[in-house]
C-alpha cells in the first residue's frame, strides 16, 4: 500500500515537473515571438520611413546621365549644367531649415509626406519642362522637398528605435539614397538608346512613381513617440514604445528617459528659452555636438562624393571611355558597388561602432582618392589607365557607403538633445547641403583649370584631413540610448575636452554610472 503511495506521489511531481517544463517553454516562446515581432515591426517603421529617400537617390544618380541628353536637346551651356546640377543642394537648405521646424510643429511622420509631395511636385515639372527656366523651376521644388527628406527621416529612425540596433536601423536612409542612385544609374542606361527629345523626360519620369508606396507608408508608420511626449500625448508614446522595446520595464525606463529630456518633468526649465536662441548661445556640451555633427556633415561632401556621382561619365571620358552607351554601363557599375558596400555597414555598424567604420572609411577614401588622381595624371587613356581610374571611383564610393556616408546622418540624428535635435540637426545638414551645392557648381571649372586629375588631388588631400577630424571629435555612441549620448557629450566638456587630452566617456549600465579614461 505505502509503496503504490510512493509510486502515485512519484507520478505527480513528474507530472508537475513536466507542466512546469512546458510552461517555460511556452514563456521563452513567446518571449522569442514577442521579440521577433518588435524587431520586425521596428525594421518596417525604418525601410517605411526610407521610401522617400529613394527619390533622393534616383534623382542623383539618373541626373548624371540625364544631363548629357538634356544638355543636347534644350542647348544649354556647360555654366547652366552646373548651376542645374548644383542648385539642389543649394535649394535644399530651405528645405532643410523649415523641415526642422515644421517636423516639430506636425510630426516627423507628416513631414515626411509633406516632402515627398513637394519633390514629386519639382520631378513632375521637370519632366514636362520646354525651356531650361522650366527646368530650373521644377529643380527648386525638388530641391526642397529633398531639404525636408534628408533631415526628418534619420531623425524619426533614431527616436523610434531601441538603442542596441538604432545604427544600422538609422542607416537606412542612406541605403535607399543608394538604391535609388543604383536604379537612377539603371534607368539611364536602359533608356539612353530612344531619341534625344523623350529618354531624359522618361529618365525623370519614372521617379515619380515611389509617391504610391510612400502614401502607402504613411498609413503604416505610427509617429516618433519622442514626438508625442514633447506634444504631452505620453500614453500615445507609450503605446508605441512598447511596439518597439521588447519588454514593459525597458519602455517605462525609456519613458522616463525621455521625459526628462523633454523637459515635462522640469518644463519651467527651458520654457522661456527658444530653441533658436539655445542653438545661437549654445552651452560647451551643445557647442561640441554642433561642431561634431556640422564637421561630419561637411566632410562627407567636401571629399567630392556629389561631384563623384554626378560627374562619373565625364571622370571616365577623362579616362579615355568612349561613347554615351559604355560611359552610362560604367556608372552602374559604381552604383552596384555603391549599394553593395552601404549594405555591409548596415550589418557592421552595431556590432564593431561608428568610430572604426569612420576610419576605415575616411582612410580608403584617402587612398583611393589619390590613387585617381595619380592615374589620371600619370597613365592617359590606355587599358591600364581606364581600368584604374573605373576602380579607383568604385573603391572610392565604397569606402564612403562603409563608414561617413550612413554614419554621418546616424551621428547627426542621435547626439542631440529631444528639445533640439530637429532643428540641430538641420543646421548639421546645412553644412552636408552648403558644401554638396558648392563642389557640384563648380567642379567642371575647377576641373578645367587645373584638370580632373588635380581636382581629386585635393579630394584626397581633404580626406586625409577628415581622418584627424574624426579622431579628435567624434565620440563612440554605440549601445547608448539618446539620452545617455546628451550624457556623454556632457561629462566630456565636465572633465576638459578640448585639451591636449581627450577624454572618452564610457557608460556603465543602465543607470549612467561613468567611468573616464586618457586615450
Amino acid at each position: 500500500m505505502e509503496m503504490g503511495l510512493s509510486a502515485m506521489a512519484l507520478g505527480t511531481n513528474k507530472n508537475k515537473y513536466k507542466r512546469m517544463d512546458f510552461e517555460l517553454v511556452d514563456d521563452q516562446l513567446m518571449e522569442k515571438r514577442r521579440k521577433r515581432s518588435t524587431r520586425n515591426f521596428v525594421l518596417a517603421c525604418a525601410a517605411f520611413a526610407s521610401v522617400n529617400n529613394v527619390l533622393i537617390g534616383y534623382d542623383v544618380g539618373v541626373m548624371s546621365g540625364a544631363i548629357l541628353f538634356i544638355k543636347e536637346d534644350l542647348k544649354i551651356t556647360e555654366v547652366q549644367e552646373e548651376i542645374f546640377l548644383g542648385i539642389l543642394s543649394i535649394i535644399s537648405i530651405l528645405g532643410i531649415l523649415a523641415g526642422g521646424r515644421i517636423s516639430d510643429a506636425i510630426g516627423r511622420k507628416w513631414a515626411m509626406g509633406l516632402a515627398a509631395f513637394v519633390f514629386q511636385a519639382g520631378a513632375g515639372i521637370m519632366t514636362v519642362a520646354p525651356s531650361f527656366e522650366v527646368l530650373m523651376i521644377g529643380r527648386i521644388l525638388a530641391g526642397i522637398g529633398i531639404g525636408f527628406g534628408v533631415m526628418v527621416a534619420p531623425v524619426y529612425i533614431a527616436e523610434i528605435s531601441p538603442s542596441f540596433d538604432r545604427g544600422s536601423l538609422t542607416s537606412f536612409p542612406e541605403i535607399f539614397i543608394n538604391l535609388g542612385i543604383l536604379l537612377g544609374y539603371v534607368s539611364n542606361y536602359v533608356f539612353s538608346g530612344l531619341p534625344v527629345h523623350i529618354n531624359w523626360r522618361i529618365m525623370l519620369a519614372v521617379g515619380i512613381l515611389p509617391a504610391v508606396f510612400i502614401a502607402f507608408a504613411l498609413c503604416i508608420i505610427p509617429e516618433s513617440p519622442r514626438w508625442l511626449v514633447m506634444q504631452n500625448r505620453v500614453e500615445e508614446a507609450r503605446s508605441i514604445l512598447l511596439k518597439t522595446n521588447e519588454n514593459e520595464t525597458e519602455v517605462d525606463e525609456r519613458l522616463s528617459e525621455i521625459k526628462l529630456a523633454a523637459g515635462i518633468t522640469d518644463a519651467e526649465k527651458h520654457q522661456n528659452k527658444a530653441v533658436w536662441r539655445e542653438l545661437l548661445n549654445p552651452s560647451p556640451a551643445l557647442r561640441r555636438m554642433l561642431v561634431t555633427s556640422f564637421g561630419i556633415q561637411c566632410f562627407q561632401q567636401i571629399t567630392g562624393i556629389d561631384a563623384t556621382i554626378y560627374y562619373s561619365p565625364e571622370i571616365f571620358k577623362a579616362a579615355g571611355v568612349d561613347g554615351n552607351s559604355n560611359l552610362l554601363a560604367a556608372t552602374v557599375a559604381v552604383g552596384i558597388t555603391k549599394t553593395t558596400f552601404i549594405l555591409i555597414a548596415m550589418v557592421l555598424i552595431d556590432k564593431v561602432g561608428r568610430k572604426p567604420l569612420l576610419y576605415v572609411s575616411t582612410i580608403g577614401m584617402t587612398m583611393c582618392l589619390f590613387t585617381l588622381g595619380i592615374s589620371l595624371s600619370f597613365l592617359g587613356e590606355g587599358s591600364v589607365g581606364i581600368a584604374l581610374a573605373v576602380l579607383s571611383v568604385c573603391g572610392t564610393v565604397a569606402f564612403f557607403s562603409v563608414g561617413i556616408g550612413p554614419i554621418c546622418w546616424v551621428l547627426t540624428s542621435e547626439i542631440f538633445p529631444l528639445r533640439l535635435r530637429a532643428q540641430a540637426s538641420a543646421l548639421g545638414a546645412v553644412g552636408s547641403r552648403v558644401c554638396s551645392g558648392l563642389i557640384a557648381m563648380s567642379f567642371l571649372s575647377i576641373s578645367h583649370a587645373i584638370t580632373t586629375a588635380g581636382t581629386f588631388l585635393i579630394f584626397g588631400v581633404l580626406s586625409a584631413i577628415s581622418v584627424a577630424f574624426v579622431y579628435i571629435m567624434v565620440p563612440e555612441t554605440k549601445g547608448k540610448s539618446l539620452e545617455q549620448i546628451e550624457l556623454l557629450f556632457q561629462n566630456s566638456i565636465a572633465k576638459g575636452f578640448g585639451n591636449k587630452k581627450f577624454v572618452s566617456t564610457k557608460f556603465l549600465g543602465d543607470k549612467h554610472k561613468l567611468s573616464t579614461r586618457t586615450a
